[in-house]
């Protein structure tokens, strides 16, 4: 089982979140939530946000099964750049810097590690089977 979380366009460049975003990955999800808490910069929260949503995503798709929040992990967590905004600072002498305000996109994938060697092994069992 396992499910995705992607927010776009967030203000903030994708090489500062990148910091953020390698201590999660691999991370059990209370743990890089409770490691997210510590971390000074300020898009821990969108972080932080995305992977809860991300495991709410997975908890509502799969509505029949019970699925246990302490034995998920963060398996893929990924920072894309996106659009920059084009900005124009005046400077001496008429001329004008451009400025470039960076975007940037991040996708969460959360996965539990028992629920997939389940169904690789029933794959393998139907296989055998055949």
């Amino acid at each position: 089982m396992e499910a995705r979380a992607v927010r776009k366009h967030i203000r903030g460049s994708a090489r500062k979140m990148r910091t953020v975003v390698n201590v999660v990955r691999g991370k059990k999800v209370p743990e890089a939530l409770n490691t997210l808490n510590f971390l000074p910069q300020a898009v821990t929260k969108i972080v932080k946000l995305t992977v809860l949503s991300a495991v709410h995503n997975l908890i509502d798709q799969n509505k029949d099964e019970r699925v246990d929040e302490e034995e998920l992990i963060v398996s893929e967590i990924r920072v894309d750049e996106g659009p920059a905004f084009k900005r124009f600072r005046p400077v001496s002498r008429g001329r004008a810097h451009p400025i470039l305000k960076r975007t940037c996109h991040l996708t969460v994938v959360v996965t539990n590690p028992h629920a997939a060697k389940e169904a690789k092994v029933a794959v393998e069992v139907d296989v055998d089977n055949a």
